[in-house]
């Protein structure tokens, strides 16, 4: 699955890493959100506006925060 993120860029999101993911659910399947893990995410400029062009990436997170982002 893929979850949205609430970040301008990839760029940004890499910027986040220490910092808690700030993301929106939106799998009708339930939570996509894991807090130890790898999470495929996508930014998506059709549903938020923040985001400038749509972007894609895995983060693994360790203990809440983003450790790693690819």
């Amino acid at each position: 699955m893929t979850m949205c993120v609430l970040y301008e860029s990839k760029k940004a999101l890499k910027e986040a890493v220490g910092k808690p993911l700030r993301y929106e659910e939106t799998s009708v399947f339930g939570p996509e959100y894991k807090a130890d893990g790898v999470l495929t995410v996508a930014g998506r400029p059709h549903m938020h506006s923040i985001v400038k062009r749509e972007f894609f990436a895995q983060v693994t997170m360790k203990n809440g925060v983003i450790s790693k982002v690819a």
